[in-house]
Order: C-alpha cells, then structure tokens, then sequence
C-alpha cells in the first residue's frame, strides 16, 4: 500500500507564510507522520494572492455572511480568497485528509474566533477555506496540528486517512 497524500497548511511545514513572514514549523508532527504520508502544502492566504508579511487578519459575522477582513483597516479580503478557493478546492480530489492551522481564519477546521462588525468576540468555528473543504469533502478527514499532539487522535487520523486509500 502506498502513502496517502495529506493536505497540510503550508507554514506547519516551515514555509514562512505567516502573515508576520514567519512559519508554525511543526517537528512533532514531521517526526510522527514525515514518512507515512505524502505531503500538499497549502496556503490560502498567499496563494490567493496577499503578500507576505501582511495585515493579521479575522472573521466577521456580517448580516448572514461570514467574512475574513484586515484587523485594523478592515479591508474585506472575503471574495478574493473564495474566488481562489472554489478554483483550488477543485484540485485537491485525491487528499485522504488534510492538517489545518488551528486557530486560522482561513485554516482552521474549528476554533478560529468569529467577531461582530465591532470586533467584540461572539463564537467559533471553521476558517474559511478549511468550511468549504469540509464542505466539499465531507467524508475526508481533517484535523488540527495542535489535536494531533495527542496520540489517539494521531492515529485515528491516519487510519482514517489510509481507508480513503481502498
């Protein structure tokens, strides 16, 4: 049996993608899973097209529609990265599961603080482009790194992840 291939937020891998041009490199998770997986880096924010370093971003609840806006400008950066996110999500069939940054507004897969149009804290939950891929791929599953520190939910990952192999 072969590798499965695992989507993974870029800067886990080291990649200095951060918004502050710096990385998460997770050694932890490279040691334990480097060589039982095939990794596909990927970053929203950058490949969609912001730079690096830029402006921290978060999510606002707006009237019905979640958005992902500059902190302190509070420039709207929503359509762009959904716009790249519906061309990218297409190509990312063969993943038998994806690591997320946790606590990313476009990364994690739960966790990331959602505000108000005033910047008052009102929930949690999925970034944006980690929603559509949960969406998209409701049966490929998907994790945070920080979650995978724990050796249970290590290996339920991966076993999930091989039975998308067969």
């Amino acid at each position: 049996m072969g590798k499965p291939k695992i989507g993974i937020s870029s800067c886990l891998l080291g990649q200095p993608v951060r918004y502050d041009g710096g990385h998460r490199k997770d050694q932890h998770l490279l040691e334990k899973l480097g060589s039982l997986v095939l990794w596909q880096p990927v970053c929203p924010e950058t490949e969609c097209g912001l730079p690096t370093p830029r402006e921290p971003m978060r999510l606002e609840q707006g009237v019905g529609l979640l958005r992902i806006k500059g902190i302190d400008s509070g420039t709207d950066h929503t359509d762009m990265l959904s716009a790249w996110t519906e061309a990218r999500i297409s190509g990312l069939e063969d993943l038998c599961g994806f690591i997320f940054k946790a606590r990313s507004p476009s990364c994690a897969p739960g966790g990331a603080d959602i505000f108000d149009n005033d910047g008052v804290l009102i929930s949690t939950g999925p970034g944006l482009f980690a929603r559509a891929f949960m969406k998209r791929f409701p049966d490929v599953p998907v994790i945070d790194e920080e979650s995978l520190h724990e050796p249970d939910e290590l290996g339920n990952f991966i076993a999930r992840a091989r039975n998308l192999m067969s």
